[in-house]
């Protein structure tokens, strides 16, 4: 693994009733897990309540990357950090005070992250950039796995990377990522990758892992 390249699977798409084993399979060649918790409100699908994503975190055996896919955020994100994720992300269209949101992240030991919809505009957020650890760039718009990667989301990614300049901040893509996306997305500036689809509807998910991977450092090297 290496360590401006991360390859994040997303569980969404991974078989519920056998998620301790699906996790298993792709936990040594994967830098975090993506939990994507959904609240059938700010989203419209369900997929986890705070009790059954706990479980999860705390049995992950690699760090989890909590992605809150909720609405009224502010408190429950907190509870994320305080349970052991590694990383939480907070959407700006859901959080009602996102510098004190993300600075309670942080100082529950957690990375702060905060995610935009294809729809908003980053540069909303541009004042927010020193309590973020990570900008999340939807490449889909949020709830339901398997959508197509929105090409046109790169102008944004961009934006972001431009906006972040030389700070030590991540800048993640979620949606649509696979072998024939994630060179583009790293050519606009991305270095974290959510695949949730490509990864567990391979023949074998922990190769895909590692061919996502070994795809975007070959592309990282030919820039």
């Amino acid at each position: 693994m290496t360590s401006d390249i991360r390859i994040t699977p997303s569980i969404l798409n991974a078989d519920f009733s056998h998620l301790k084993d699906e996790i298993a399979k792709i936990s040594s060649v994967s830098d975090f897990i993506h939990l994507d918790v959904m609240d059938n409100v700010f989203v419209p699908n369900f997929t986890f309540d705070f009790e059954s994503a706990a479980k999860i975190i705390q049995e992950c055996p690699i760090p989890v990357d909590s992605h809150l896919m909720v609405a009224d955020v502010d408190e429950i994100a907190v509870r994320y950090a305080e349970i052991g994720s590694a990383s939480v992300t907070i959407h700006a269209e859901a959080t009602r005070d996102i510098p004190t949101t993300l600075k309670r992240i942080r100082a529950h030991g957690a990375r702060a992250a905060l995610a935009v919809k294809p729809g908003t505009d980053i540069d909303a957020y541009g004042d927010v950039i020193e309590d973020v650890d990570m900008f999340l760039i939807m490449t889909v718009e949020p709830g339901f796995g398997g959508q197509k990667f929105m090409d046109s989301m790169m102008v944004k990614v961009r934006k972001t990377r431009k906006m972040i300049g030389s700070r030590p901040i991540w800048l993640q893509v979620d949606g649509g990522i696979s072998l024939d996306t994630i060179d583009i997305a790293l050519e606009a500036g991305a270095d974290t990758f959510v695949a949730g689809s490509a990864v567990f509807r391979a023949e074998d998910p922990a190769k895909m892992v590692i061919a996502l991977r070994e795809r975007a450092d070959s592309s990282k090297l030919g820039q």
